[in-house]
């Protein structure tokens, strides 16, 4: 694939010195900033390669693996797809949104792991226990959720994606129960239910000293300016939508290609980075839903432009994508088949082995093993040499640098 004409490496590597003699950041931030400037560059290393036919050499330098970096995440997503085909059902499926207000979301920027983690946790207890409740579906249902920080315009926005096979198995294990069509559970008893829960969670994370405040949000060290926030938000509608079932299977595995291992913007939305600063397209979804243009490009200076990027840095250890229920066990495999006999649906082919969660969360790491075919003749491309980080080849040949 060719490299993009501008990446989020480029404009760290022109600007990211400057930003960092001027702005204090974290170490995870830190981190995030050189993985992705190093990423696929001589300081991280790299191989030497020739085409067993041809003998067109070819250098490959190391990617960063970084789950921030956009070069990294096209093929962590592809491993993760491979591992998912197996788990797939032959049933419709069903895609949810879970959003927190914009006074909590203010408030996990400065508590990232313990919000998000309480995110995670609400929104699953609320699918099910309204998905086991006989008044709505009576089953035990299976779902993945996708951790999501950013607005199109990468602004703080943090909200969970789930999809869900539209049905379960009864109580008793004997039977799969299907939803009605076109609607899986709904939105309104969610919200209540996922709005009630994760206040109680977070008023939990407070007495207990996991919440800290500093900036704008010191004032909430104190207990009556804390509950004074969450009172208007016990009143408030919070956003829990559900979109069209998916298609069909394929449809599901080509949504999870484009969201599971998305970072806040793709190199593919980069126009320019100039005198003015960074130019990029984003989506208006407020213009979309008055009719307007909604397909818009943004200007920000390089320095915002760092800024938000780095919003959404992640703790160190924090997984973004975690099964529940039906797909969280180390024994989903076995799960799934005995799904697919009770609806009796074909086997499809072996299931590559679990790779990662051990149960609700997974890695977000790629596998690196696959090898690139000769851009010259297609052959096999055969390893000559690998060289250390910082350091340059020993073989002497007129070599292609793969950077893409």
């Amino acid at each position: 694939m060719a490299r993009p004409s501008l990446e989020v490496a480029d404009i760290l590597n022109r600007h990211g010195e400057a930003y960092l003699a001027r702005h204090r950041l974290s170490r995870g931030q830190l981190k995030v900033m050189g993985a992705i400037r190093a990423c696929r560059t001589a300081a991280l290393g790299g191989h030497v390669m020739r085409c067993s036919d041809c003998d067109h050499p070819t250098i490959a330098y190391n990617s960063c693996r970084n789950r921030h970096c956009p070069r990294c995440q096209g093929a962590a997503a592809k491993d993760w797809l491979a591992d998912r085909q197996a788990d797939l059902l032959p049933v419709p499926y069903y895609h949810l949104v879970f959003t927190l207000p914009t006074p909590i979301a203010t408030m996990a920027f400065q508590n990232k792991a313990e919000v998000y983690g309480l995110l995670f946790r609400a929104a699953a207890e609320t699918l099910a226990t309204i998905a086991s409740d006989p008044r709505h579906l009576g089953a035990r249902i299976g779902f993945t959720c996708v951790l999501h920080t950013w607005g199109s315009a990468m602004t703080h926005h943090p909200h969970l994606h789930i999809i869900t096979p539209g049905g379960g198995l009864s109580p008793d294990g004997s039977r799969w129960i299907s939803c009605r069509p076109g609607f899986f559970l709904p939105v309104r008893v969610l919200s209540r239910l996922f709005r009630r829960l994760f206040l109680a969670g977070l008023a939990a994370l407070y007495a207990t000293g996991r919440l800290a405040f500093h900036g704008d949000l010191a004032d909430l060290t104190e207990a009556d300016a804390f509950a004074a926030m969450l009172a208007p938000l016990r009143r408030a509608d919070w956003v829990v939508y559900a979109k069209r079932p998916f298609g069909g299977p394929e449809a599901v595995l080509a949504y999870l290609a484009r969201y599971t291992h998305r970072v806040a913007i793709a190199n593919s939305r980069l126009v320019a980075m100039d005198r003015r600063g960074v130019t990029f397209r984003w989506k208006d979804y407020r213009a979309r839903s008055a009719g307007k243009t909604w397909r818009k490009t943004m200007t920000l200076t390089a320095f915002e432009f760092i800024r938000r990027f780095l919003l959404h840095v992640l703790p160190d250890g924090f997984h973004r994508i975690r099964h529940y229920g039906l797909l969280a066990s180390g024994r989903r495999a076995d799960t799934i088949a005995r799904i697919r006999q009770i609806i009796a649906a074909p086997i499809s082919a072996a299931a590559p082995e679990e790779r990662g969660a051990g149960g609700q969360a997974e890695t977000d790491e790629p596998r690196d093993d696959r090898r690139p075919a000769c851009p010259c003749c297609g052959g096999r491309m055969i390893l000559v040499e690998r060289f250390a980080p910082g350091s340059a080849p020993r073989t002497i040949l007129a070599v292609r640098i793969d950077t893409s």
